[in-house]
């Protein structure tokens, strides 16, 4: 039994950092902070903080967390993560728009202004750290909130 459980762990781990939306590499040249208006930027900046804190209450305010700020035109692809958390920090200073970005699988856009940022991201399963990465996230700001896509673990 415990080996059947530290397999799904492993694989769900896997899982997670394979398509935590933040994978990708991003072209061009990193821009200057401000790249995003005042106000969008602190909205993201809060959008990661208040998600970090979800985590810090645990993996069930986590997810209601993330079921509640999924984009509206993707409310229907969130994901549960059993018991992980993530903290996600990121480095506002990377923040940019990204004009031409759409889910994988997504026939048009999402609704509002993309923005790409980067990110170090940590798999967490109580208080213990199981792996940590760097990438990138999408944030979208659409009538003055910060919307984000959970990550879903594949098969």
């Amino acid at each position: 039994m415990f080996r059947g459980r530290m397999h799904r762990t492993t694989t769900v781990l896997v899982a997670v950092l394979a398509v935590a939306g933040c994978t990708t590499t991003i072209p061009g040249t990193p821009m200057a902070a401000g790249s995003a208006p005042g106000q969008e930027r602190d909205l993201i900046g809060k959008y990661f903080a208040d998600l970090n804190e979800a985590g810090n209450e645990g993996p069930v305010v986590q997810r209601e967390f993330l079921r509640r700020t999924q984009h509206p035109d993707f409310a229907d692809r969130g994901c549960d993560l059993g018991g992980l958390t993530l903290r996600v920090d990121p480095a506002l200073t990377t923040l940019r728009p990204d004009a031409k970005w759409k889910p994988a699988k997504a026939a048009k856009r999402p609704r509002g202004t993309v923005y790409v940022v980067g990110v170090s991201i940590r798999i967490r399963r109580d208080t213990a750290t199981l792996a940590e990465q760097i990438g990138s996230e999408r944030v979208v700001v659409l009538d003055g909130k910060a919307y984000g896509f959970t990550p879903c673990p594949t098969d």
